[in-house]
């Protein structure tokens, strides 16, 4: 089979019930909807954190985050000495061993210093924002700067490559941007005849939302809704221009979110879920994940079975026929002879580590789901996810056997990868990189101040990561 390219568009904060694929009746999403009527859609896809730098590291590397030294730090900021380490393996390495070409367009998020940007990970070329938008210089209503800003940050840098071309751009034009930038790559890709993977990683919908005029007038869900339909655009844009250039057969389509909603009346939604972002309840890592390829996915298929993004790299690896192996052992399995075969059984004892920091929270194989709490005793929480999605029914009392099972299973996650919880320390775990004077990429200067767009959307709550 002749290799695909590969688009993973990667949604900021996107909820489980936020697209009307998954449910949603407030935000409207054609386009995105149309992917998985004709792809396949997985009902159980879980991130591997509930926070962006850990998910975002794993889902690069096929690994959980305490393996690759992200477990005590699962979101970084501004000018850290800490990001993930060149060492490891990422699918966009990977992929250029087999003579992929590659770019990352939007969020990184897993260290802004030179020596943790995307080009140092594999990928060819880079243009968007280092981290979280909310983790430039905050603005009032007016689009000042305010005397005593409660988190003095420096201005938002905006990157091509390793450079920055601008400080604090003006958000509501930054989905067009990053599209606009993703049809030039692809057009370039055409025109050299070389298969691609372009990771295009949204700023929505993380909080500030700042929209076009266009999506807000017509959005039934306010300024978030708007954010879930400028994404939808974004889509419906790229599948059009890759029908255009004869590439949409062949090109698998990953659409995802690198963690839960925040869900705090801002819009946006789990449902049917239980917890939000930063919980590891279901509501934080479990996500909405579609996946399109005419030439290589029978399509109209709908996945019960546990899927997780630390899968991308070794089955991608595999469809584009990648023979090296990553320099690390991994956590995430090939799924490529499921995805691929209409007929091939899907794995059905998949197992999930759910990780807050370094703290082994839970643990799920097949449809159960054991939590763990801290406490003078040890004190468990047992679900059945088949039977309660939203896990308001304990039945460890019930299922006494079960719970021991689990807490089996936890014991050799804690002996592989550690457990604050418990005081165990991971015997597989990898340093996160580091360097020894870190640097900030903009400063702020009173008397060359930067220009600040005159947003006329009200400041919304803000939440790093």
């Amino acid at each position: 089979m002749k290799q695909p390219n590969i688009l993973l568009i990667n949604c900021d904060d996107l909820g489980y019930g936020d697209l009307a694929c998954f449910g949603s009746s407030v935000n409207k999403t054609p386009h995105i909807d149309r992917l998985a009527a004709d792809g396949l859609k997985l009902d159980q896809f879980y991130m591997a954190s509930p926070v962006c730098s850990a998910s975002r590291a794993a889902m690069m590397t096929g690994c959980y985050p305490p393996r690759i030294g992200f477990g005590w730090k699962p979101v970084l900021h501004p000018s850290e000495a800490i990001g993930l380490s060149t060492k490891e393996t990422t699918i966009a390495k990977q992929l250029k061993t087999v003579g992929y070409r590659t770019r990352i367009i939007g969020k990184w998020h897993c260290g802004d210093q030179p020596e943790f940007l995307p080009p140092r990970h594999g990928f060819d070329g880079y243009f968007g924002l280092p981290y979280s938008n909310d983790m430039g210089r905050q603005v009032n209503a007016d689009g000042k700067i305010p005397d005593n800003p409660p988190l003095p940050r420096p201005p938002l840098p905006l990157l091509r490559d390793e450079a920055v071309i601008q400080q604090q751009p003006d958000q509501r034009g930054i989905t067009e941007r990053y599209t606009d930038d993703a049809l030039q790559f692809i057009e370039a890709s055409a025109k050299a005849e070389t298969p691609f993977f372009l990771y295009l990683a949204h700023m929505y919908v993380h909080v500030p939302l700042f929209v076009p005029k266009q999506f807000l007038s017509r959005s039934k869900n306010g300024a978030y809704g708007a954010a879930v339909e400028c994404i939808d655009w974004s889509t419906g844009v790229l599948v059009d221009y890759l029908k255009q250039k004869g590439l949409f057969k062949n090109t698998l389509i990953i659409f995802t979110s690198d963690n839960g909603s925040r869900a705090r009346d801002e819009g946006g939604s789990n449902a049917p879920l239980r917890g939000t972002k930063a919980t590891t309840w279901e509501g934080g890592q479990r996500v909405p994940c579609i996946l399109h390829w005419p030439e290589g996915i029978p399509g109209g298929r709908t996945c019960n079975q546990i899927t997780r993004s630390i899968d991308f790299l070794p089955t991608l690896s595999a469809v584009a026929g990648v023979q090296e192996e990553p320099a690390h052992p991994i956590d995430g399995v090939d799924l490529s002879a499921y995805l691929t075969d209409d007929d091939a059984p899907c794995v059905n004892d998949r197992m999930v580590y759910y990780f807050s920091r370094e703290q082994l929270e839970a643990v799920r194989i097949g449809d159960w789901k054991l939590h763990f709490h801290k406490g003078d005793t040890p004190h468990y929480a047992l679900y059945n996810l088949k039977e309660n999605i939203d896990e308001d029914e304990d039945l460890a009392a019930r299922h006494p056997e079960i719970v021991t099972q689990l807490e089996a299973f936890a014991e050799e996650v804690r002996t592989e990868m550690g457990d604050s919880l418990t005081g165990v320390k991971g015997r597989a775990n990898r340093p996160v990189g580091r360097v020894s004077n870190p640097k900030p990429l903009t400063e702020y200067s009173k008397d060359h101040p930067y220009i600040v767009a005159a947003y006329d959307l009200p400041d919304m709550p803000t939440m790093a990561g």
